[in-house]
């Protein structure tokens, strides 16, 4: 049974496209990463592999193990040669869920030193009272264990939580941790499949967000 709105209190959120405005960067840094290490990689290839747990992907292309580590540190270069920002109304609207007094975090597949750095940018690093991120997790989305630690850290019950995403692996890893999810459709490929993973609240934009909390 799903939480009642009513005693939500704290917001998780997923980082890259549920706030972060990343999608088109991300494929831009993906490009050049493969390139680099000379894998095909094309636009079918993203859309249907796609997945923030982006192992999955290195795994389906062909990219050996041995080199995931330098996969993630040369599309951490090329992403970051671009200045972030937040999709339309995100700035807006965490401001105003702060100025409700809902407590808010991150738990993201994205490396530490990229989101906060992105974070800190965007003169967020105070929103945000805890943040999650892919070093911090051994078992990855849909696993609840970063969701789990988030929660841990603010001492906050299931039942006062909500987790806010644009993937089916956000979605899950909600469920997974018994929290209200919340599905936000993005421009990731992941969005096609986001009803199918049933969220207990599906939004068109993050500026809905401000019609149910």
């Amino acid at each position: 049974m799903s939480p009642s709105l009513a005693f939500i209190d704290t917001l998780f959120f997923d980082w890259d496209d549920t706030l972060l405005d990343s999608e088109r960067l991300g494929y831009a840094a993906f490009q050049k990463t493969f390139r680099e290490l000379e894998i095909a990689f094309s636009l079918e290839d993203y859309e249907s592999l796609y997945s923030p747990n982006w192992y999955t992907m290195y795994e389906a292309l062909g990219l050996p193990r041995t080199k995931w580590q330098t996969a993630d540190d040369l599309w951490i270069r090329h992403y970051g040669e671009e200045f972030p920002k937040l999709v339309t109304g995100g700035m807006e609207t965490l401001r105003e869920l702060e100025r409700k007094g809902y407590r808010l975090g991150i738990v993201s597949s994205g490396t530490r030193s990229r989101v906060v750095r992105e974070i800190g940018a965007l003169e967020l690093t105070a929103a945000f009272r805890v943040v999650v991120c892919n070093e911090d997790m051994v078992n990855k989305k849909p696993h609840p264990e970063g969701l789990e630690k988030a929660m841990l850290q603010l001492s906050c019950p299931k039942h006062s939580c909500s987790y806010i995403g644009d993937s089916p692996e956000d979605i899950l890893m909600g469920k997974n941790a018994e929290v209200l999810t919340v599905g936000i459709r993005s421009a990731y490929p992941t969005h096609t499949r986001l009803r199918h993973t049933n969220p207990d609240i599906y939004l068109e934009s993050v500026t809905e967000l401000l019609l149910h909390f």
